[in-house]
């Protein structure tokens, strides 16, 4: 570990230039007093450093001066994939080896191109999770991933939508998919492989039992099981009128499919503006939530059954404004 290091101060040096001791204590998850054992220990290696008092101080490397120990280890190469992904990386556990990687990659490279991407990453930042969301955390994750990676299977206890399963799984690969992640597994008594959202294990237990992963191109599956579920969703279809706020309303945030279809389906506009048009649907509940969000500015025609929950909301919701209600007692 103190090698591994001594190589990342030299590294970060190299790539920024100067650094004080705190940059150092902070960027290696260590203390400053760590810090500075470890420039001594580079000194007594004969490495080119010294540092500079001062507010503007910290440490450098001799002008010129740069390491050739750059080179990659099996680990830092396997996790090559999430150099850019740092927040992707810590949910799995391999933030410090991701960061390792960076550092080499860009040390490694001439100084034009490493300038070139230290401008790129002030310039571009991935941020997976939603806006309303932290991402998806689970103290499984990093277990999950581990037997992805020795093709071990797990047992899990699981929470579907329907109810709390116990199965074992083979795991093929992992997902991320806005913000949250998925592994994609087969089961030893049923053939093909699905889909089972991480945050919803409630209990593994890794099993010692090895299994023999077939050949499987992971992203091409995930491809045809996206169009596959999306094909899925809208089984159904409910006959709506909207009013222009209603319309600008749904195209920030409604699905791709639902304002598409207001787009091809909308007849003209009536004297105050609205238009009727047809939707896709997934089911009375979702779209009962989703038609909620416009307000007053949409109405459903049909189906009556989607139109009968609608209107009992909106009774229930004035009765609970009305100003004759009495108000709620104070807690």
């Amino acid at each position: 570990m103190r090698a591994s290091r001594l190589l990342s101060i030299l590294l970060l040096l190299q790539a920024h230039g100067r650094l004080t001791a705190a940059d150092l204590a902070t960027r290696l998850d260590v203390s400053a007093r760590t810090v500075y054992r470890d420039v001594e220990a580079l000194h007594a290696a004969g490495i080119p450093l010294y540092g500079e008092a001062g507010h503007a101080g910290g440490y450098r490397l001799v002008d010129g001066w740069r390491t050739r120990l750059t080179g990659l280890t099996a680990e830092e190469a396997d996790r090559l994939l999430f150099a850019g992904l740092p927040g992707p990386a810590a949910e799995l556990g391999y933030q410090s080896v991701a960061a390792a990687v960076q550092l080499k990659l860009r040390a490694a490279l001439p100084a034009p191109l490493a300038d070139r991407a230290a401008r790129l990453e002030q310039r571009f930042h991935l941020d997976t999770p939603g806006w309303y969301s932290d991402g998806d955390p689970s103290p499984h994750l990093a277990a999950v991933a581990e037997a992805v990676w020795r093709e071990h299977r797990i047992r899990v206890r699981y929470r579907s939508w329907r109810a709390e399963v116990t199965r074992v799984l083979e795991p093929y690969g992992l997902v991320l998919k806005g913000g949250r992640w998925y592994v994609v597994a087969a089961r030893p008594d049923r053939a093909g492989p699905a889909t089972y959202r991480i945050n919803q294990i409630l209990d593994l237990d890794p099993l010692d039992e090895p299994f023999e992963r077939p050949e499987f191109d992971l992203p091409e599956w995930w491809r045809a099981h996206v169009v596959a579920f999306r094909a899925g969703l809208h089984r159904e279809e409910a006959h709506i009128r909207l009013s222009p706020r209603g319309r600008e309303r749904l195209r920030e945030i409604g699905s791709d499919v639902v304002v598409g279809a207001v787009e091809a389906s909308a007849g003209p506009p009536d004297a105050a503006g609205w238009v009727r048009a047809v939707i896709p649907i997934e089911s009375l509940t979702h779209a009962h939530g989703d038609l909620l969000r416009l307000g007053a500015d949409v109405e459903v025609l049909s189906p009556a059954d989607l139109r009968a929950r609608l209107a009992g909301t909106a009774a229930a919701l004035a009765a609970i404004y009305s100003p004759a209600a009495p108000a709620p007692a104070a807690r």
